[in-house]
């Protein structure tokens, strides 16, 4: 999966920046986490810090457009999205089972 940026707006009153990005795909249209892996390897940041909103593949087509916004820390992303994002691009449900193991052990 190649991933090309298109247009970075930043964004400092909330602490991020907001990424258009189209990636050229061999087969069907990658999964959510796979881009967030792949955008946060591009923009040298962690995977917890990037949340994908929108991917959009036209039929057919091996090229999808997307939307994403990367915070400057994960606690900025918990702070401002909605928690049905994070929950999409796996961000609270990863701090939430590490706590859970800790406990345990």
């Amino acid at each position: 999966m190649d991933v090309e940026i298109i247009e970075e707006d930043e964004n400092p009153m909330l602490h991020r920046t907001d990424v258009r990005f189209q990636l050229t795909h061999d087969e069907a249209t990658p999964s959510r986490l796979s881009v967030r892996d792949s955008l946060a390897a591009k923009l040298n940041k962690d995977a917890g810090e990037v949340v994908v909103h929108k991917l959009d593949t036209k039929y057919g087509m091996r090229k999808t457009v997307g939307y994403a916004k990367v915070y400057d820390s994960a606690e900025a992303a918990e702070d401002v999205e909605q928690e049905h994002m994070l929950e999409r691009n796996k961000i609270t449900a990863d701090e939430e089972e590490a706590e859970g193991e800790a406990e345990e052990a």
